[in-house]
């Protein structure tokens, strides 16, 4: 008889033990299709990485460092490349696809220019398009800022995005740090 009330016991628990862990997975799967469609915290955006890499690597230039922002453009490379295109819908994973290879191309071309800020600064900008599409396609997670600079470029201007309000220009770096102004916002 105790051998019986022994393994009604055990089966009981194991039962409810497996049903814990459907329920966990289930608020897992839940979680995880908020972030896809962006309604979740920075961390759950599909493209997370690769925007905190933007950001950094947008300081790094903000800041005059060519050689930090060598070192954060291989990393957004690597970012950009192992990127989950499951979690992204039909949309979202169109417009990566049309960013990607230039997106790697140019981050790439920034790491490999440590001493030539102009080149770096060059290879952002059009760095920056790509972000600023893949952003507007998969949100950010959080608030961003999309910044232009009108006398980059001999005039022509230029964009970026930023995570304060507060401009901070990466294209002409400390030399005219406050030089441009809000376009839009970003939730």
């Amino acid at each position: 008889m105790k051998t019986i009330i022994l393994s009604l016991t055990l089966v009981s628990i194991l039962f409810a033990a497996c049903n814990n862990n459907e329920s966990n997975k289930e608020v897992s799967d839940s979680t995880a299709s908020v972030a896809v469609n962006g309604d979740a915290t920075e961390d759950k955006a599909p493209a997370s990485e690769i925007l905190t890499g933007y950001l950094k690597l947008k300081n790094a230039l903000t800041n005059d460092n060519d050689k930090e922002a060598a070192a954060i453009a291989t990393e957004l490379a690597k970012a950009f490349k192992a990127v989950d295109k499951t979690a992204l819908n039909a949309e979202q994973s169109q417009v990566f696809t049309d960013v990607e290879a230039d997106a790697i191309e140019h981050a790439e071309h920034i790491a490999a220019n440590a001493g030539d800020l102009v080149h770096q600064r060059e290879h952002f900008e059009t760095l920056s398009d790509e972000v600023y599409e893949l952003v507007k396609a998969t949100g950010a997670g959080r608030k961003l800022y999309y910044t232009n600079c009108p006398m980059y470029n001999n005039n022509k201007g230029a964009n970026w995005l930023s995570e304060t309000k507060e401009v901070k220009n990466p294209y002409l770096g400390q030399a005219m740090l406050t030089c441009g102004s809000v376009k839009e916002e970003l939730n």
